[in-house]
């Protein structure tokens, strides 16, 4: 089915007026990053990169690291070239919660939403020996003593690991505020703190935690999808068949600076709808547990509609809010 809305979509954008040709790169691209190198973020847009140069979808790219301030660096950064489509960014739910929260002034609509690419859910996880065998058992402990139980994550709070912690802590009737919530500055930290035994949960990406389970390091007690998920994901319960209402992805595309026109939308529209069609996109994606998800530009801009007002009660839900 998601082929075949691709290829209709790519049908439609090389149809009409020829809109996808009247703008096309004179320069080097830049792919901003508002984090530093080794994240999520990051490692997608080096996979994206690489796809442009061997298939010669974009002339020439570079990565371009901006990291600081939850974003808030690249992302300004990426507005210095208002209206330029040589300028895309990463983004994620960031875009919208920064600024619901007070630590940005930037939202979403200050920019060009131009897609979501994937999903990447959250899970959580504990120590291989910890005496947590399951959901079940995180659950009890929770219930008889909310302070029992330390959740660690990376980078801030009110990210999507912060938001599914606190939908399951809702879930249960707790107040998501009661969380014993220990933020690290990146997920190697917050890592080793889980596996040395200084934090009991570590609330983070299947990228990260699939192979410590099944190097026998770790155990997986939940992931944050609908539903079970295929390949190396299929052994992980949900939270949803474990009694518990946690889901929520995070969602990994890009976005152009502001004011951006119409025949630049189109070009990044058609070069990430034959990326999304790839072969090689779909094994990256995979490669890294992702859920390749692609929506265009129209679509982006309504599901970050959406997820503005979902975030607008979580983060008031863990008091972050400022507005």
């Amino acid at each position: 089915m998601r082929t075949s809305i691709l290829f209709v979509a790519l049908l439609s954008l090389a149809a009409g007026p020829a809109a996808a040709q009247q703008w096309k790169p004179t320069k080097t691209v830049e792919l901003v990053v508002g984090s530093a190198p080794g994240g999520s973020p990051d490692v997608m847009a080096r996979v994206i990169q690489s796809i442009f140069q061997k298939t010669a979808l974009v002339p020439t790219s570079a990565v371009v690291n901006k990291p600081g301030a939850a974003n808030t660096i690249g992302w300004a950064y990426l507005n210095q070239h208002a209206g330029d489509g040589h300028y895309i960014a990463t983004f994620s739910p960031a875009v919208i919660g920064n600024k619901l929260m007070g630590t940005s002034q930037l939202d979403y609509t200050d920019f060009t939403p131009l897609n979501i690419l994937a999903r990447e859910y959250v899970v959580f996880a504990v120590k291989a020996d910890s005496p947590v065998k399951s959901l079940q058992d995180l659950t009890a402990r929770l219930k008889k003593d909310p302070q029992s139980t330390s959740f660690a994550f990376a980078t801030a709070r009110g990210n999507h690991n912060h938001i599914v912690l606190s939908m399951y802590l809702k879930s249960i009737g707790l107040d998501p505020k009661a969380a014993k919530a220990v933020v690290y500055p990146g997920g190697g930290p917050a890592l080793t703190a889980m596996l040395g035994g200084h934090v009991d949960v570590y609330v983070a990406s299947p990228r990260s935690m699939v192979p410590l389970q099944n190097d026998g390091r770790a155990r997986i007690l939940a992931i944050s999808a609908p539903q079970r998920q295929a390949g190396a994901k299929a052994n992980i319960p949900t939270f949803r068949e474990q009694g518990t209402d946690a889901v929520f992805f995070t969602w990994r595309g890009f976005m152009g600076p502001k004011g951006l026109k119409a025949p630049e939308i189109a070009y990044w529209d058609q070069v990430f709808a034959k990326l999304a069609q790839g072969e090689e996109w779909r094994a990256d994606a995979e490669k890294q547990l992702w859920v390749a998800d692609y929506t265009l530009s129209a679509d982006t801009r309504k599901h970050l509609d959406r997820e503005h007002e979902l975030l607008k009660v979580i983060l008031a839900d863990l008091g972050l809010t400022k507005q």
